[in-house]
């Protein structure tokens, strides 16, 4: 597929991606407040730098580009056509990251959600997630990728 824009008109459209602050992390923040929950932001200190950490209930929770960490499925998850090692290489890194933040994370006792993008469309967010609290709450569950019903739902084994 050939690019719509100029190679300068896309580095700046790509160079505006912002990793902190997104509409999607946004609309979960206020979410989550509007029922009652109290967080803090990017935290430095652990594993990845987490988007949200919930520490009364020992959570962490990583809101996701579902272009930059590949959401397996997802109709958003593209690789561009033009420099495609380049970019599966770059996907490679960042998933793999993604994987040594999770593991670290969880030895270190914490619980992992990870919400992607796609989940949280401006129009459907509030209603979409209405499971979170009650998730967040229970302390059974480990890691949950969100939305991905069938498949990313872990339970701690005891």
């Amino acid at each position: 597929m050939i690019d719509i824009v100029d190679k300068l008109v896309r580095s700046r459209m790509m160079a505006a991606n912002k990793a902190k602050n997104t509409k999607p992390e946004l609309l979960l923040r206020r979410f989550l407040h509007g029922k009652g929950f109290r967080y803090r932001i990017h935290v430095r200190s652990l594993p990845g730098s987490p988007d949200l950490v919930l520490a009364k209930y020992n959570l962490v929770i990583f809101v996701h580009g579902c272009f930059w960490h590949q959401h397996v499925g997802c109709r958003f998850a593209t690789t561009p056509d033009e420099r495609r090692e380049q970019w599966q290489a770059k996907f490679a890194g960042t998933l793999a990251r993604d994987a040594q933040h999770i593991t670290a994370l969880r030895q270190g006792g914490w619980r992992v959600f990870l919400i992607w993008e796609c989940g949280l469309t401006k129009g459907q967010a509030g209603q979409s997630l209405e499971w979170l609290p009650e998730a967040v709450r229970d302390a059974s569950l480990d890691f949950i990728s969100w939305p991905e019903p069938a498949v990313g739902l872990i339970k701690r084994s005891t």
